[in-house]
């Protein structure tokens, strides 16, 4: 049918590809680059569009009939590899979309001690994984400033899901529960990040930036023993962070400590989590088994 509605997504990963299937059940057809042949060849059989995004650099002629654009390509070293290639693409034909999202991530506020922070909160970010996100999401909104577009940042936590939970971690018996004073993370269940980043195109031009999390930020160690109580299984035993076998990546996490506030997707969006924590979410998961 070709006139319905389009959805181009930049980047084709693990939460484009659960808003890719809510947006296709409502009717939209779907396009989506992928850097790999083996997985542009998935994307063809299951019906995407895909495009494969080489080298030889983005296309314009992807943009074409597309309604809607998700960007959730990472920025590395020169910076959103989607702003760099498609950017003076999308601001020519700015008034052909009706939502554009992008997706970021909380580690643009940095350390807050455990404290709550909203989008109107500073951005603290230090690491350059995070200074590299608050580039990216400043060139994004200032494009949107310059050529009026209905583009939100979506500043997204730890998300989980089918095949990305603790219950697979807890599986392949690399579940480590480690334990830092006061440590907390945000996370949220993909199938809400995907039900959410729908409810903004409903609205797509009432705020440029919200945060998505569930209600419940919680210990990471919580989550692991939650996992193992619903597979019946001992919990590995409590690892003081110093003490812990981790990489630098996964230890750079914990420098950061905040609570994230859903309050403006709530209010203003008038959303509804179906997964209001984490327990709810892994519930779900294994009972879909």
């Amino acid at each position: 049918m070709t006139d319905a509605p389009k959805l181009l997504c930049l980047g084709y990963g693990y939460t484009a590809r659960a808003f890719a299937a809510l947006k296709r059940a409502d009717g939209w057809r779907i396009a989506g680059t992928t850097t790999s042949p083996e997985k542009a060849a998935a994307m063809a059989k299951d019906e995407i569009d895909a495009h494969l995004w080489t080298n030889e650099g983005f296309d314009p002629s992807w943009l074409k009939d597309a309604d809607a654009i998700l960007i959730s390509t990472p920025p590395g070293d020169d910076g959103c590899p989607a702003f760099k290639a498609a950017s003076e693409a999308i601001a020519e034909n700015a008034k052909q979309f009706r939502w554009i999202g992008y997706l970021s991530t909380n580690g643009v506020y940095g350390d807050y001690d455990g404290g709550w922070v909203t989008e109107e909160s500073e951005l603290r970010g230090a690491s350059s994984r995070s200074l590299r996100r608050i580039e990216a999401e400043k060139s994004w909104l200032a494009l949107a400033d310059q050529h009026d577009l209905p583009l939100i940042v979506f500043r997204l936590p730890g998300i989980y899901g089918p095949g990305r939970s603790a219950i697979d971690t807890v599986r392949e018996g690399k579940a480590k529960r480690i334990y830092k004073e006061g440590q907390v993370f945000s996370r949220m269940h993909v199938d809400d990040i995907a039900a959410a980043l729908a409810a903004s195109m409903e609205r797509p031009r009432l705020h440029d930036i919200y945060n998505l999390a569930d209600d419940e930020p919680a210990p990471p160690q919580d989550v692991i023993e939650y996992a193992c109580t619903l597979l019946g299984v001992d919990p590995p035993p409590l690892i003081a962070l110093e003490k812990a076998d981790l990489s630098p990546m996964a230890k750079s996490f914990y420098a950061d400590n905040k609570r994230v506030s859903n309050q403006r997707l709530i209010d203003a969006l008038e959303f509804k989590l179906k997964y209001p924590t984490y327990r709810e979410g892994l519930n779900a998961i294994l009972d879909a088994e």
